[in-house]
């Protein structure tokens, strides 16, 4: 049976997004982009773009299953609040549309891609296009985005924390 995913990585200004279809073991990739807030506009009103712009693709693609990347705490606590803003609509959109939402922090992410935790994004971006080979990769982001999505399908079902992948 496939299962669609779409991996999701939010920020304010670009949301990346990547969706990949599972059979077995068996990756493949179907699309990935990334939406975007004016800048200039307020922080509301960004938050809105954003969430629209993700029904949007929930809707062209028909993800079954969604993941997202926790966020990290940074030194500037006002970033790391709008991000946190970000991820929440983010993480809106899929709930709206009745589809689980799975989370994984960065390093688990990593991990699973890589086989290190501590990954180059460059890295990270190889591994993926060894992965999904077919992938476009349109953008950082987007490309972050299909790391997601792969995590959650070699994960699926199972909670993992950081502290169990460091001892496998």
């Amino acid at each position: 049976m496939k299962t669609r995913i779409i991996g999701l990585d939010p920020g304010l200004r670009h949301t990346g997004w990547g969706v990949i279809e599972v059979e077995g073991s068996r990756l493949s990739y179907i699309a990935d982009g990334a939406v975007h807030s004016v800048n200039e506009d307020d922080l509301a009103t960004r938050l809105l773009q954003i969430h629209q712009q993700i029904l949007a693709v929930l809707d062209e693609f028909k993800p079954d299953e969604a993941a997202i990347e926790e966020t990290f705490v940074n030194k500037d606590a006002r970033a790391t609040l709008k991000l946190g803003q970000a991820r929440g609509v983010v993480m809106l959109a899929p709930v709206m549309r009745k589809i689980g939402v799975a989370e994984y922090a960065p390093n688990v992410i990593k991990k699973t891609v890589v086989g290190n935790g501590h990954a180059e994004k460059d890295q990270v971006k190889h591994m993926v296009k060894i992965l999904l080979p077919r992938a476009e990769l349109k953008t950082a982001d987007s490309t972050d985005a299909l790391a997601i999505a792969i995590c959650h399908a070699q994960h699926r079902g199972h909670k993992v924390t950081e502290d169990q992948l460091a001892r496998s």
